[in-house]
């Protein structure tokens, strides 16, 4: 059976940006298989690089590399949504933000094709729930 990880975007920020999760999102972006990104993760990925440059809190040259980090990696482009279905039953099972839920949803109904797909992220909530939901890494 193959990798085939979705990732949300905690686990894409700890493989930019060094923390204590990037050890392991580096090791697992390495690793040989499908590694998918939602426009949603995408554009929260994109708003926090952004707010860091806005901030200063990064050298102009660290924020140029984590966006060509993020262009160049592992990720390939889901053009999905959820299934209406999974938002309902996933929110009255877990009490997950709006985001959360809609990455979570959308990980089960990529499940439906591809039934080893796991959800990586760091947000102890969202893995809580994915595990729950048996699509924990």
């Amino acid at each position: 059976m193959s990798l085939v990880l979705y990732w949300d975007a905690s686990a894409v920020l700890s493989a930019l940006f060094k923390d204590q999760h990037s050890e392991t999102a580096w090791n697992l972006a390495r690793t040989e298989g499908i590694h998918l990104l939602s426009s949603l993760a995408a554009a929260e990925v994109h708003a926090v690089i952004a707010r860091i440059e806005r901030e200063g809190v990064l050298a102009p040259v660290l924020v140029a590399a984590a966006r060509e980090a993020f262009a160049l990696g592992p990720w390939r482009r889901v053009y999905m949504h959820p299934d209406w279905q999974f938002l309902e039953q996933l929110a009255s099972r877990w009490p997950l933000r709006g985001a959360d839920l809609w990455h979570l949803a959308l990980a089960k109904t990529i499940q439906q094709e591809l039934h080893e797909v796991r959800l990586l992220t760091f947000d102890q909530r969202l893995a809580a729930a994915a595990a729950g939901e048996q699509l924990a890494v």
